[in-house]
């Protein structure tokens, strides 16, 4: 089996003890796409997601997740925009909005998720969006900033059936995390069925979400394939089908950058 782990966060210190193991393992089960997702914040967050991406030799992106808006200024749009001119990231994300845990002004979180969206369409770079009790308003940016002209992917998806349409009309990509597995996550399994395959992604967001049979452990890489085997059952196709085409949508949408 190929597939991709189209979103993790193998920087975070829960993986310090084994990072190598961890990748060594994922590419034995199958894995062999990673994007690493470096995250500015109060402190240097994105040069330890740099350095990790550089010595493991993972393609990166970086951006201002809407937890940690209310902490960037000028300077960090200014870093972003010279990391991507320089070539080393391929993605501006993850970035969003988060109603859910309100940790920066809503505000604030608006205007950073704008500003990156901007930045991505200048540099021509796709985006990862964060987006969690903001459907709507989620959407309605992404379209008013005209986001479609790079596209990006909806990661971890777990809004409803309208976020959905309307990413999929502007051309964006659905990543599905370890929740699809989740037996109450009718909403999301509908729209693993319904999407086009050649605009769904899988993903673990590790080290969290860890999806069933490893509920309650450290999630890692390898594990994105469960993820894949839980899609493909709900499209009616193989794990191989699945997995072939998620690495081809990593590779049009990030490894051409």
């Amino acid at each position: 089996m190929r597939v991709v782990d189209s979103h993790c966060h193998l920087d975070m210190p829960q993986f310090d003890a084994d990072r190598a193991e961890v990748v060594a393992r994922a590419r034995a089960a199958g894995v062999e796409r990673f994007l690493l997702i470096g995250q500015h914040d109060a402190g240097d967050g994105l040069q330890r997601g740099l350095q990790v991406a550089a010595e493991l030799g993972l393609p990166i992106s970086a951006g201002v997740h809407p937890h940690e808006s209310k902490h960037a200024d000028e300077s960090t749009f200014a870093r972003l925009r010279g990391l991507a001119r320089d070539g080393r990231i391929v993605a501006i994300g993850e970035i969003g909005l988060d109603f859910h845990y309100d940790n920066s002004p809503r505000d604030v979180q608006r205007d950073a998720f704008r500003r990156q969206l901007r930045l991505g369409r200048e540099l021509g770079l796709p985006v990862i969006i964060h987006t969690r009790d903001a459907d709507a308003e989620t959407a309605e940016i992404l379209e008013q900033e005209g986001a479609g002209a790079t596209g990006g992917v909806i990661h971890c998806f777990t809004g409803g059936l309208e976020l959905a349409r309307r990413a999929l009309a502007a051309g964006f990509h659905i990543s599905f995390s370890g929740i699809v597995c989740f037996p109450r996550a009718e909403v999301i399994q509908q729209v693993a069925r319904e999407a086009p395959l050649d605009k769904v992604l899988v993903e673990t967001d590790a080290p969290f979400l860890a999806p069933p049979p490893h509920r309650s452990k450290r999630n890692e890489p390898m594990f994105v394939v469960e993820v894949a085997k839980k899609v493909a059952a709900l499209r009616g196709i193989t794990p191989e089908a699945l997995g072939a085409a998620t690495v081809e949508n990593f590779d049009r949408l990030f490894a051409a950058r």
